[in-house]
């Protein structure tokens, strides 16, 4: 019944297995590491999404935005920022450096904190989220209307401006909830000079 309820609900995984050890029942679902010989497959269809996104920027992060992995391009935009895999995507929002970096952070702060809204919610509930939500509530603008059909986040990359949209993929039909929890952001760019300055970049490699 529990099963079923929780099916029904679409709750999340580990509310599911919550509901499970609350009855005293063993939990049906497994969080397997990511680096475990049963996610080989899971990774190398990560790899393939990010090395052939390149040269545009692709990561991976977890729940509360931990990065997972990185393809190049991405590992280029995010090291000045002192991100790497294993870094926290939550801290680099919530840092004051951020309006420095994104040219109109008060517009991408807001729809950052709907996101974050909503994945926390669909949760049942995340604290790093939860915190990253008011930490944002100061510096969001909801009053600016969007140019076009997408918000682009202009990031200023050393004397370059680079404006981007955003994909974000989620595996289907899991049964982890590592699995569950991944998400893999693919950056585009939204104009054609971002577009050869990526190229560009790529190139110099």
């Amino acid at each position: 019944m529990i099963l079923h309820l929780s099916e029904v609900m679409n709750a999340p995984l580990d509310a599911r297995n919550m509901m499970m050890r609350a009855v005293g029942f063993a939990p049906r679902y497994g969080a397997t590491p990511y680096t475990d010989a049963q996610m080989a497959p899971i990774r190398d269809a990560v790899s393939w999404t990010l090395e052939r996104h390149a040269p545009y920027p692709g990561f991976v992060i977890d729940r509360v935005w931990r990065i997972v992995q990185l393809n190049a391009p991405a590992s280029r935009l995010f090291a000045p920022l002192g991100l790497s895999e294993g870094g926290s995507m939550l801290d680099l929002v919530m840092h004051p450096i951020m309006p420095e970096v994104i040219e109109n952070w008060p517009e991408v702060a807001h729809h950052t904190s709907i996101r974050l809204r909503a994945e926390s919610a669909a949760a049942g509930g995340v604290a790093e989220l939860d915190a990253a939500i008011e930490a944002l509530a100061a510096q969001a603008n909801a009053s600016t209307v969007p140019a076009g059909p997408s918000v682009s986040a202009i990031y200023r990359f050393g004397d370059k401006r680079l404006s981007f949209i955003a994909t974000i993929a989620h595996f289907s039909t899991v049964a982890d909830e590592t699995l569950e929890d991944l998400k893999i952001e693919l950056f585009f760019p939204a104009d054609e000079a971002s577009d050869a300055i990526l190229r560009a970049m790529a190139a110099s490699d």
